[in-house]
């Protein structure tokens, strides 16, 4: 039981610094100082900083697919649940604006230095591709679900990367609330319609 507490303290803490300070400048000692673990018993857990990698992106894997699988339940509809995966780049804008998209930095991080790891971090964008589609499908745009899921990673990966550029917060906003406004006209108009007069007798 320690040493799985243990264990997971290495990973939460790589991953930190992963993020912040990237994979490749990130050392043994860096995540050893932060866990405060000495070198040997930091070795009983992983042997390589690859082990520490893999471990950092199962980890993020799960987590990811735990909030979708919460937004699944929490929010009413397709379209709202499309918003939530929208304004995350409201909830970590101050992360996002200091380091950049926790995803997005480390898959063009490992695919500069042709790691082996690169096809496993991109899994996460394919979490997120999926799932969008799912959700699009669910709107009433089977025929376009995974073209408009993609439109919508691209934009989000975009506003992300120019907010760390710029640190700019009512940019970030004025995308937020320009992509809501898009994700509103994708709503089928039969299905529109059909809500409006739904409201319009009750």
């Amino acid at each position: 039981m320690v040493a799985a507490i243990t264990r997971q303290q290495i990973v939460e803490a790589a991953d930190k610094l992963f993020y912040e300070r990237g994979f490749e400048a990130t050392s043994f000692a860096d995540i050893s100082a932060v866990v405060g673990l000495s070198r040997g018993n930091f070795y009983y857990h992983f042997k390589t900083k690859d082990e520490i990698l893999e471990a950092v992106i199962t980890n993020r894997l799960s987590k990811t697919r735990a909030m979708l699988d919460a937004w699944q339940v929490e929010a009413k509809s397709p379209a709202d649940r499309i918003r939530r995966f929208i304004q995350i780049l409201i909830m970590n804008q101050t992360k996002i604006m200091a380091y950049g998209c926790p995803v997005g930095t480390l898959c063009n991080e490992l695919a500069k230095l042709d790691h082996i790891a690169k096809s496993r971090a991109a899994e996460l964008f394919t979490v997120f591709r999926d799932w969008l589609s799912h959700q699009f499908t669910a709107l009433g745009q089977g025929t376009n679900a995974e073209e408009l899921a993609m439109h919508v990673l691209m934009r989000s990966q975009g506003v992300a990367a120019l907010a760390t550029a710029f640190r700019d917060e009512a940019f970030v906003r004025r995308e937020v609330e320009d992509m809501c406004q898009w994700l509103a006209a994708q709503q089928p108009t039969s299905i529109t319609h059909t809500e409006t007069a739904s409201v319009q007798n009750s």
